[in-house]
């Protein structure tokens, strides 16, 4: 997992509310058996105009050119933001996989849906909870203004808009320390790996039964 220090980057607007995880990324999607390659069918029934299904050539589709992602002021956006409750419906984590395989590392909104919450964290995304007002504000910013870009700097828990006002945001200090580390729940694992060798030889060597070798 990439590490998360200072972002800084496009904002991209989601103005609605309660976008659930089937919005974010269709239930045809979820039959893939790998974790890559969910960014091409981020938002896919709102950014396309024709049905998707799973190993369609994007090149092929029909893009809405209403929908904000295909919008060339917002293209190459890395910051996304949105309304409250986002992230709702089902707990597929195949959502955060598609939102930052687009391209996001940081999500913006009043609210989001906890297990949804949890995930981002788990997949190097940091979403930042800001009071609704705030959001609003930054909505109006981002539409008055192309071009509009936010620093995200986690170690000092600000969100950073262009005159240099300083938004600032709670996260919980074990997370923060993780997305710093470019840590997932493998990776903290592998902190203890000479741990886990020493009592697995040690294991071994007391129960040497516990050890086979399979024979065809």
């Amino acid at each position: 997992m990439d590490k998360f220090t200072v972002h800084k980057g496009l904002v991209a607007p989601i103005d609605r509310e309660n976008v659930d995880t089937d919005a974010i990324i269709p239930k045809q999607f979820l039959k893939s058996i790998r974790k890559t390659g969910f960014g091409p069918n981020l938002f896919d029934e709102w950014r396309y105009l024709d049905h998707g299904e799973p190993g369609q050539d994007p090149a092929s589709r029909k893009p809405n050119p209403d929908f904000v992602l295909n919008q060339p002021r917002y293209q190459g956006a890395s910051v996304l933001l949105a309304r409250r409750n986002f992230g709702c419906g089902s707990s597929r984590e195949h959502a955060p996989w598609a939102i930052q395989q687009y391209g996001f590392r940081a999500l913006i909104a009043p609210s989001f849906a906890d297990i949804f919450f949890n995930n981002c964290f788990k997949n190097g995304l940091l979403p930042i909870v800001l009071p609704e007002s705030t959001v609003s504000r930054l909505f109006d910013d981002v539409l008055a203004f192309p071009g509009y870009e936010l620093t995200v700097d986690l170690e000092r828990q600000v969100v950073v808009k262009p005159q240099g006002e300083e938004l600032a945001f709670d996260v919980q200090p074990f997370r923060k320390y993780c997305l710093l580390n470019g840590l997932d729940d493998i990776g903290l694992t592998l902190r203890h790996a000479s741990k886990i060798q020493d009592y697995e030889a040690r294991r071994l060597a007391a129960k040497p039964w516990l050890a086979h070798t399979l024979t065809r």
